[in-house]
């Protein structure tokens, strides 16, 4: 699993950049953070486009954080708990 949280100026950077996550299986935790829980063929794939296609055209005030938390311990708290388990509402 990948966290990516990203702070990016350019709007129009920060949508593509957006958008190829979601394309890729991301789901969104809050406005800039997402979850990427998928197999590692594709975590990898993500790792490289982010890599070739976006990581040149960061600037210097840009800022993408890409956490890998495979085997770490994670706890989630709030609405970030729902993610794991189905809810039905009636």
């Amino acid at each position: 699993m990948l966290i990516i949280s990203y702070d990016i100026q350019d709007d129009r950077l920060r949508n593509r950049f957006s958008k190829t996550l979601t394309k890729h299986g991301a789901i969104r935790l809050q406005y800039s953070v997402y979850e990427v829980n998928n197999t590692e063929r594709i975590l990898k794939n993500l790792m490289i486009i982010v890599e070739e296609q976006f990581a040149k055209k960061f600037s210097g005030s840009d800022s993408v954080i890409i956490f890998d938390v495979n085997g770490i311990k994670l706890k989630k708290y709030g609405n970030a708990i729902h993610r794991d388990t189905d809810i039905v509402y009636l």
